[in-house]
């Protein structure tokens, strides 16, 4: 079960089942099984509060994931800081929906098994993000 959360924000997150469509889709696709997964979007301030709390980490994220996948059953909190997620969007010409999107995508990635620490990692990672964009356009 997917649930959304929304932390130091004003942001609203339309569309939810259509995302949870799209997830279970990737999931499936990885051969994996939809667990209980948190989605919680929040601001930079909130994130930078988790990032030092829990990884003690002392900068800003788009993203932070806390995996508690068990088998194939991918489950986990995605911290989601709505600011990071427009500032990238701008620096990167996209759209703040898409920009969005791949995010939430990178995080279920990362539940299933994929990291982002070697140049070979990243090149995976955004292959499979682009992959599973492309796929969410089909829905």
């Amino acid at each position: 079960m997917i649930s959304y959360y929304f932390e130091d924000t004003d942001f609203v997150f339309k569309g939810k089942t259509l995302n949870n469509r799209w997830l279970r889709l990737v999931a499936e696709s990885e051969i994996r099984r939809l667990g209980d997964i948190s989605i919680i979007f929040c601001s930079d301030n909130y994130i930078l509060d988790i990032n030092h709390k829990y990884l003690e980490h002392d900068y800003f994220t788009d993203i932070i994931t806390f995996d508690y996948c068990e088998g194939d059953r991918i489950s986990g909190d995605l911290f989601i800081s709505v600011d990071s997620v427009k500032e990238n969007s701008l620096e990167y010409g996209v759209e703040f929906a898409d920009e969005m999107n791949r995010v939430i995508v990178h995080g279920i990635l990362h539940l299933i098994g994929y990291d982002d620490h070697t140049d070979e990692d990243i090149s995976m990672m955004r292959k499979k993000e682009n992959y599973y964009l492309s796929l969410r356009e089909l829905l």
